[in-house]
């Protein structure tokens, strides 16, 4: 490390911050987050979100005596300067690279890191259970769940709450409000206020008297309801944390997140009580960095920066997010019915320039996937058609709302899965690999995938004028393949494939993304002799029975490459076809292996997990030849 970081090259675990001072501490922040700016810019990653709390990283490694104490990010996604901490300072040159650390907490890669996360509004529920095994075992630790405002609005979180309220287990929960405040007010009447409360002499006379009033003979019950409501109206008029208390869990706050010795002092001050705490603080995401402060969501989470002199990739063509706003958006002018929903991901699932034409048809839930599906569809009900845009790795979330409150009733909504497949530097947590399997188990549905940006605009076409039921159609965080021409959008015949060339005694079955890869699969194999059909099976469910007995007939292999696992896939159902043939193809299941993928590049990925077009061709080709 250079002189730029002199102190910052001294910590390599908690202990070595304990005793430093409060001025040390201070220029331990500033060499955290110009640290912190300086690597994301050269590998990309979370940059907003972890510059928001880069003081309550160094307050909570200071107060609290990690791994001891159990602090639990929730996502995880914030907790660089936590990595960096922890002994990962090094190692974060490598954050989110092909084998290199996490970008999200992962109990494998440190002892620091005491619950994995990718999902949001989990904290509470993980630091609930935390909790309970520490009082099982006789144990004294503290508890301590981060959590951020925009997670809070989770079912999830506030299941947690109810748990950990009716429980009354002793557990901190910080609220990181950093955007969308449960109060604004973060004056010097709050602070004063909160430093009133959170001292120990003050809680030690509460509880006093508390107790006293408890053991007088008389009026026991007349004289508690009056202090309590005194305290009541006290916190009513200055402080807005109303709701958790009455759930049982003490509220203190708010408090400037970003205030490194109010911080301390406050943690120092509750960190003892005996009971569910709920310490509220505002922080200001990307502190610290002028561009992320005023654009928080663009610099949420970046891509590297391009070196001087580095031709930026253009895109020729648009990723298939950008094709699905852009159509919905044209769709809507036509169509008076089209609603579009996504779960906090407006931006990252392509509905910004939807929401700007049509913001009275645009709805934002938050966090709450689950929400997000059964208000669709009770807004299908009513004869709307809702497009609900979630990413395939949050839609699990999801799956019983997907069962009963629409598949059951035959709802017509359309389900728009982006981020289906491997996504890349986010990982396992973030990888859309099971979606055609846990939706093609669901009975009534269509399940199909796009193979280019075209092919998406027709499916959406389609699923407009589907009223059967719920439609999903699945799609990569990648650019769409580019069509070969230029085609009018129109609506296709539920469960159709598309034969795209004939072969002699071979085809590979494409589906979605992965038919690109089939493509030049087949390029390489014609080099070399072996001319083999192509198929795009556009869908999954239902698929293309008639087509696939003349596969079987006519072909002595088929190959069949899919981005998801092999369980539940489009490969497990043909082969599972093709053994009441007699005599038919031999079928070679192209897929994911049995196991979470780790995180890298998407071309990374694919090459370790077989999924290129040199892999399918090599094994084709020792088949074939």
């Amino acid at each position: 490390m250079t002189d730029k970081y002199k102190l910052l090259q001294t910590i390599d675990s908690p202990k070595d911050m304990k005793k430093l001072s409060e001025a040390k501490l201070l220029q331990l922040c500033q060499e955290i987050r110009d640290y912190t700016i300086e690597v994301v810019s050269e590998t990309g990653g979370h940059l907003a979100p972890t510059l928001g709390v880069v003081e309550l990283s160094v307050a909570l490694h200071k107060v609290f005596d990690s791994p001891k104490d159990k602090i639990i990010w929730d996502v995880g996604h914030q907790a660089y300067a936590h990595k960096i901490i922890t002994g990962r300072r090094d190692a974060l040159k490598t954050i989110r690279q092909y084998g290199g650390i996490s970008g999200f907490c992962k109990p494998l890669e440190s002892e620091h890191d005491i619950y994995g996360a990718g999902h949001a509004s989990t904290s509470i529920s993980a630091g609930v259970g935390f909790a309970v095994a520490r009082d099982l075992k006789g144990e004294s630790h503290q508890v301590i769940s981060v959590i951020g405002d925009g997670a809070l609005t989770g079912g999830l979180s506030f299941e947690g709450l109810n748990n950990l309220g009716s429980l009354r287990s002793r557990m901190l929960i910080i609220l990181n409000d950093n955007e969308m405040s449960i109060s604004p007010n973060v004056g010097a009447m709050s602070k004063y206020l909160s430093k009133i409360t959170t001292n120990p002499l003050y809680n030690r006379v509460r509880d006093e008297i508390w107790n006293i009033t408890g053991k007088l003979p008389v009026g026991k019950s007349t004289i508690r309801t009056g202090i309590k409501k005194i305290e009541e109206s006290l916190k009513n008029l200055l402080v807005p944390g109303v709701i958790f208390d009455e759930m049982g869990i003490r509220y203190f706050g708010p408090i400037d997140g970003n205030d490194l010795p109010l911080l301390i002092s406050t943690l120092e001050n509750i960190k003892d009580i005996n009971s569910p705490t709920l310490l509220h603080i505002i922080t200001k995401k990307g502190m610290g960095f002028a561009q992320a402060e005023a654009n928080p969501i663009k610099f949420h989470g970046i891509g590297p920066a391009a070196k001087p002199g580095q031709k930026t990739n253009k895109q020729e063509v648009p990723p298939y997010l950008n094709i699905f706003g852009e159509e919905l958006s044209k769709l809507a002018e036509k169509d008076k019915r089209i609603v579009a929903v996504t779960a906090a991901m407006r931006e990252g699932t392509g509905l910004s320039g939807f929401a700007a034409q049509h913001p009275e048809r645009f709805y934002d839930v938050g966090i709450a996937e689950g929400h997000a599906v059964t208000f669709a569809g009770a807004l299908a009900s009513r004869g709307l058609k809702p497009f609900v845009a979630i990413y395939s790795t949050f839609l699990q979330r999801a799956y019983d709302m997907l069962v009963h409150d629409i598949a059951v009733q035959k709802l017509p909504v359309v389900f728009m899965l982006d981020r289906a497949g491997l996504v890349g530097e986010d990982g396992p947590t973030h990888h859309g690999v099971l979606d055609l399997s846990y939706l093609s188990s669901i009975p009534g549905v269509v399940v199909a995938a796009p193979r280019n940006g075209e092919e998406l605009r027709h499916l959406m076409q389609t699923a407009l004028k589907y009223d059967k039921g719920p439609i999903f159609i699945r799609y990569p965080k990648a650019s769409a393949e580019k069509n070969r021409k230029a085609v009018k959008s129109k609506a296709l015949e539920i469960g159709k494939w598309e034969q795209l060339t004939k072969g002699k005694t071979a085809t590979i079955i494409g589906v979605g993304s992965m038919n690109g890869v089939a493509d030049k699969a087949a390029a390489i194999l014609d080099a070399e002799g072996i001319q083999v059909g192509r198929v795009d099976a556009k869908f999954i469910k239902p698929y293309d029975e008639k087509m696939l007995q003349d596969l079987l007939k006519n072909n002595s292999h088929i190959f069949v490459v899919e981005e998801n696992n092999y369980p539940g896939s489009l490969s497990q159902t043909i082969k599972a076809y093709a053994e009441s043939f007699d005599g038919a193809a031999k079928i070679h299941a192209h897929t994911l292996p049995d196991r979470f993928v780790t995180h890298g590049s998407r071309s990374q990925l694919l090459a370790e997990v077989k999924l290129t077009a040199e892999e399918v061709a090599a094994a084709a080709m020792r088949i074939l030849r």
